[in-house]
């Protein structure tokens, strides 16, 4: 499926074509006339309880305009010029918070719920610069947050929720077409995804089976309120994962009238919806489909993919205290090879083909209390995979069809014991059934000389999965914030089935505006569900075991510039290794389309043995400027981190995903209300590899020993927007990679060539966006 496409005349025409429809509708957009009024409605909340604050002042910063939350803490401020401001929420006893890039249009109220802690702090004669950078007291140590307009915008992100992470420092990008994220060194595997309070297996198009990467994110942006990433140190509240959390908290829809959104972006074009069910309901739906399909058959493209998504999401205010809500999020991917000779036959041989339907459906019941609120969530998860891989005589090299469901109930609680004290803890249960079927019609012999033992497997299994957290955190000396807790997690489908896992947090505050911040834990994922099935003794596998050390400093220079320097350190133990292929460890594993040019390694098909060590060491500087009543705004980071894994034969070696030296700048500058201009800049040290021998073989002595020569790109981009009345256009140009620079990331043998082909990136690449919404 990494298949190299260069921008032919073919492939400009069907361009072209789209840019034209484009300057039909922006003409259209011309001859209306303009509208220049909008309104800002939302919702104040204590963030540890979620009760309503009344008398909550609201005022949008350098204006005169404003208003006080009613006794249900909601506000609504009326009859505002469209453009992009910064909305204050300030309430005695409580910490003021600032949400910036707040849009003002004509299509549709903008709703913004703002979330306040109590004041603790008391430091006489010093203004804490706090309000621009919320912070949930649960979590201290590298945590980001994203809001909706901030996805938006990025250059080269596809307004695609997980590429948008790529700026953070620790991100790393085995391959700039993709969404496989490498945070501190950690495989794809390692990354959890929460939606709207729901786990959701993979949130991308054309998702690695067992892993968490793809192409494309399925998360509709436009329904997504704020997103946040914590990239290591996570608290108990969160397990099974190793490496990050993304929590993506989506919105409710409009409550005045029924409206919606028609939009064409980089890949796909598709249709919102939004409105009242009843007085106190609301809905949102979109349906998007790609056309990369309809692009690539007319450019001749011999790999054609196509994909559709549906986002689904139901609210319901049952009273004051209660509330209920219904989740659907669906993706349908498809694969079609044109094998319309013996050029395409031989590049589609190459290629791992996948066709996948998958979909999280959940039900959620939140209920407050004094101090505190309950929810249960009853979910499911469920993910068909049908990939297949070819000769250049058409026949199977290998077939796959799994199914993963999983059923689950989970329980949380929040308690509020004082105003600086909470407790939070939590149940949940999975019924999960795996089944898969997978076919080797031949013996596969590996790129090492090794003979996959597996020719025919057909298996079907239920597990169980529970676990059981709890959590305190406090601060104490108005000064000190700390958190501990553990959780505790079971899985029958090991011989090990119970683990603790303990957690620990704190942060110091040296002055009002700098801290000290710490966190460490032990940190357990349980096996692949098809490493399991590959061979009965890897039921004996016991979960993987990392342990992580985070500490680091935190300045706030303005309100509205954050600087921060981390360090942390990852041991990693039972990382399952190969008894075959006694030098792979399975943490360098997962990123890419895979297939046979990687051995199958990602699938372990053979017997695993967990014997496999790690340790992933870094430091981390970023610079974040959040845009305020100076236009502008940016991040700026810097990684260095080196990762080894040491596999059964006891040679320790570089991991695949080490990028010694990751850079990133990215920032933009807003004009006016109608104009904006952005940029993204990374450099980012090679991946390592290994070399093929002349005759197309490779040598285990050579196994990840070459690094591809570092990578580095530019993105530009340029949006502009429209305001009528009742409806409104956003237009952008993004230029992907400006200078063309073909970064390579892969490498495979050419059989007709008889050499290694290192397969590059794509060169510059233009795309023209338009939303239009109403």
């Amino acid at each position: 499926m990494n298949v190299i496409i260069d921008i032919d005349k073919n492939l400009m025409t069907a361009m072209k074509n789209v840019i034209i429809l484009i300057l039909l509708i922006v003409l259209t957009a011309l001859n209306s006339s303009a509208q220049t009024r909008g309104q800002i409605t939302g919702k104040v909340v204590d963030k540890i309880t979620n009760e309503p604050l009344p008398g909550v002042n609201i005022s949008i910063l350098n204006t005169t305009i404003g208003d006080a939350t009613d006794i249900n803490g909601r506000f609504v401020i009326d009859n505002i010029e469209v453009g992009k401001y910064n909305v204050r929420a300030s309430y005695v006893g409580y910490n003021s918070i600032t949400k910036s890039d707040v849009v003002v249009s004509s299509a549709r109220p903008i709703d913004i719920i703002f979330e306040l802690t109590e004041a603790v702090i008391e430091i006489s004669g010093v203004t804490v610069l706090s309000e621009f950078f919320d912070s949930a007291p649960t979590e201290v140590n590298s945590l980001k947050n994203f809001s909706y307009e901030e996805i938006r915008r990025a250059p080269g992100g596809f307004e695609d929720v997980v590429r948008a992470l790529s700026i953070l420092p620790g991100i790393a990008q085995p391959d700039a077409g993709r969404n496989d994220l490498i945070v501190r060194g950690g495989a794809p595997s390692e990354n959890l995804f929460i939606v709207d309070g729901f786990v959701v297996k993979n949130i991308n198009h054309f998702g690695t089976q067992g892993a968490t990467g793809g192409p494309l994110s399925y998360i509709n942006l436009d329904y997504v309120n704020e997103t946040t990433f914590s990239s290591g140190g996570f608290s108990a509240l969160y397990g099974d994962k190793l490496s990050s959390v993304l929590k993506i908290d989506l919105r409710e829809g409009r409550k005045d009238r029924i409206g919606g959104k028609a939009l064409v972006s980089a890949t796909q074009f598709g249709l919102n919806f939004e409105g009242p069910v009843t007085a106190n309901s609301n809905f949102i739906l979109s349906i998007r489909r790609s056309y990369l399909d309809f692009i690539f058959n007319a450019a001749g493209f011999n790999f054609v993919p196509e994909y559709w998504d549906v986002l689904g999401k139901y609210d319901w205010d049952i009273s004051k205290t209660q509330k209920f809500s219904f989740l659907f999020v669906s993706a349908f991917d498809r694969v079609k090879f044109n094998n319309n000779d013996k050029d395409d036959i031989y590049d589609n041989a190459r290629i791992l083909g996948s066709n996948q339907n998958q979909y999280l459906t959940g039900v959620s019941y939140r209920n407050l209390f004094k101090n505190g609120f309950y929810s249960i969530r009853l979910s499911r998860n469920f993910i068909d995979y049908e990939s297949s891989q070819r000769d250049t005589l058409l026949n199977p090299i290998f077939l796959n069809e799994s199914r993963e469901g999983e059923n689950e109930l989970k329980f949380d609680l929040i308690y509020k014991l004082t105003s600086s004290s909470e407790l939070n803890a939590g149940a949940s249960i999975k019924d999960i059934k795996f089944k898969s079927n997978i076919v080797f019609p031949a013996d596969f012999v590996t790129s090492f000389g090794e003979i996959l033992p597996v020719t025919n497997l057909n298996e079907s299994k239920r597990f169980i999965k529970s676990s059981v957290y709890l959590q305190y955190s406090n601060m104490v000396f108005n000064r000190l914030r700390y958190n501990f807790g553990g959780r505790m997690d079971y899985f029958d489908g090991i011989e090990s089935k119970f683990y603790f896992s303990p957690r620990f947090s704190s942060s110091y505050m040296l002055t009002a505006n700098t801290s000290l911040n710490f966190s460490t834990g032990i940190y357990h994922q349980s096996p692949s569900y098809i490493w399991l099935i590959a061979d009965k003794a890897n039921q004996n596998l016991p979960a993987v075991r990392v342990l992580q050390y985070i500490g680091g400093i935190e300045h706030k220079l303005r309100k509205d510039i954050r600087l921060k320097l981390e360090g942390f350190i990852k041991d990693y133990s039972n990382y399952p290794t190969s008894l075959l292929r006694p030098y792979i460890v399975l943490a360098n594993t997962g990123a890419g389309f895979g297939g046979a040019t990687n051995n199958f390694e990602e699938f372990g098909l053979e017997t695993l043995t967990s014997r496999g060590t790690g340790m992933v060491n870094g430091l981390e500087l970023s610079l974040q400027k959040k845009s305020s009543e100076i236009p502008h705004y940016g991040t700026l980071s810097l990684t260095y981190s080196k990762g080894m894994f040491t596999g059964l034969d006891g040679i320790e070696r570089n991991g695949r995903y080490d990028q010694r030296w990751i850079f990133n700048l990215s920032g933009g500058y807003i004009f006016n209300q109608k104009w904006e201009a952005s940029l993204r800049f990374r450099y980012a040290t090679g991946n390592y590899y290994t070399p093929y021998n002349p005759d197309g073989t490779q040598n285990v002595e050579d196994y990840l020993t070459k690094r591809f020569p570092n990578n580095h790109s530019l993105d530009l981009r340029v949006d502009r927007r429209w305001n009528f009345d009742g409806w409104a256009l956003i237009t952008y140009i993004d230029v992907q990679n400006i200078y063309n620079r073909k970064n390579s990331s892969s490498i495979r043998w050419d059989y007709l060539e008889q050499k290694a082909d290192s397969e590059s990136s794509i060169g510059i690449l233009p795309s023209i966006g338009i939303s239009l919404e109403f």
